[in-house]
């Protein structure tokens, strides 16, 4: 089985040198820079994940994730810094980020965290077509590429974003808590409520004119239903 490689970018040398030697010996390949604009030089394609320090000299690491979003780029990126107010962990997943990890922190959690978004899915594959398409009319939902058309035409959206909505697609007759939601999608006790809320904004966005379709029943939570579009 190949080795599932992280992208590291971190000015800290000591952080750095420290975050590579452990992961490395928890069985991951490691490709350590020291700012985002050497790190957009990298072949980002090769990368299963982006462990990705905000703060930096040059382009800070939210440019960072902005620029590759922008170039539908949807590899998962945990971000590492700092800041620890809840203001900015939602400004880090604001603009795609899937985790955020603030310093300092235990080398065991960061191990942790990056294994439980290379892992998560709770993509329900009873319910799949054999095809691997969910066709929902004017969304179709491809779990063979990971993809989401919309009126014929591809969007792009995050790893944590489609798994968020294939959650509610595949259960359209069950409202989600935002606990729920928490344990199905990050299974991750460091996500607070608020976390959901934004990506649920910004699914909302991607969707358009079909992001009406995500309803949120004050008191129990979230429900993807087409009929209230």
């Amino acid at each position: 089985m190949d080795k599932q490689k992280i992208l590291l970018v971190d000015d800290d040398q000591n952080i750095s040198e420290i975050l590579e030697f452990n992961l490395k010996n928890e069985g991951f390949e490691v490709k350590a820079v020291a700012s985002a604009e050497e790190a957009l030089k990298q072949p980002i394609s090769e990368y299963q994940l982006i462990l990705l320090d905000v703060m930096m000299g040059g382009m800070s690491g939210l440019k960072m994730a902005e620029k590759l979003r922008g170039k539908n780029i949807h590899i998962p990126i945990i971000f590492l810094t700092a800041k620890d107010t809840e203001n900015d962990m939602l400004t880090g997943f604001s603009v795609g980020g899937d985790d955020y990890i603030p310093k300092p922190f235990s080398i065991k959690e960061v191990i942790a965290r990056i294994k439980a978004v290379l892992k998560r899915s709770p993509v329900n594959t009873e319910s799949i077509p054999e095809n691997g398409l969910l066709d929902l009319g004017p969304i179709v939902i491809d779990f063979n590429l990971k993809e989401v058309i919309v009126d014929t035409k591809k969007i792009a959206l995050t790893k944590t974003e489609f798994e968020l909505l294939a959650l509610l697609a595949q259960n359209q007759d069950t409202i989600f808590s935002r606990d729920k939601i928490i344990s199905q999608v990050w299974e991750d006790t460091y996500v607070n409520e608020r976390t959901v809320d934004v990506h649920i904004t910004r699914l909302r966005k991607k969707l358009g004119k079909y992001g009406d379709a995500i309803t949120n029943r004050s008191g129990y939570g979230y429900r993807f239903n087409l009929e209230n579009v």
